[in-house]
C-alpha cells in the first residue's frame, strides 16, 4: 500500500499539483487559490508607497498651472488696457470684468486694476479660491503694485 501511496502522489505532483495525504483519502483538493493575506498588505504598501510620492508632485502642477492662469490673465488684460488708452487716451480704472473694457478673466481669477490714469495702470491677480499667492503688473506711471517691481514685467509671490 505505501509504494501505491507513493507512486500516486508522483504522479499527482507531475500534474503540477501538489497533493496532501487527506486528499488522496477523502478526494479533497487542498490546492489553495487566491492570495494569502501577507501578500495582499505589501501590495496595499507598495500602493501606498508610490500614492505617497505622486500626490505632494501633482499638487505642486496644480498650483503652477493656477499661477500660469493668472499670468495669461495678466497679459491679457495688459493688451485690453493698451486697446483702451487708445480709445479713450486714460487708462481703465474700474471693475474687471466691465462692457467699457473688452476682458474678462479667466473663471476662478479675480483681477484688481489697483490704479489707471493717463500715464499708466497698476493690476493684481489672485485665485482665492485656490491659492494664496498673487501676481502683480504695472505699466507707465503707476505705483507698482507687490510684488511687481519691474514695469511690464509680471511678478508673483512665492
Amino acid at each position: 500500500m505505501t509504494t501505491v501511496l507513493a507512486n500516486t502522489m508522483r504522479t499527482k505532483r507531475n500534474q503540477g499539483r501538489s497533493v496532501s495525504l487527506p486528499s488522496l483519502f477523502f478526494g479533497r483538493s487542498t490546492a489553495r487559490k487566491g492570495f494569502t493575506l501577507i501578500e495582499l498588505l505589501i501590495v496595499v504598501v507598495i500602493i501606498s508607497i508610490l500614492a505617497a510620492i505622486a500626490i505632494p508632485k501633482f499638487s505642486a502642477t496644480k498650483e503652477k498651472a493656477y499661477v500660469a492662469k493668472m499670468k495669461g490673465d495678466l497679459r491679457n488684460l495688459a493688451t485690453a488696457q493698451e486697446s483702451y488708452v487708445i480709445d479713450n487716451l486714460v487708462y481703465y480704472a474700474g471693475a474687471v470684468p466691465s462692457t467699457a473694457l473688452f476682458y474678462n478673466p479667466s473663471p476662478g481669477v479675480t483681477i484688481v486694476i489697483n490704479e489707471g490714469t493717463n500715464a499708466g495702470w497698476a493690476a493684481t491677480a489672485s485665485y482665492p479660491s485656490q491659492i494664496t499667492r498673487t501676481c502683480a503688473l504695472f505699466s507707465g506711471v503707476a505705483t507698482p503694485p507687490p510684488p511687481a517691481t519691474v514695469e511690464g514685467g509680471i511678478a508673483c509671490t512665492p
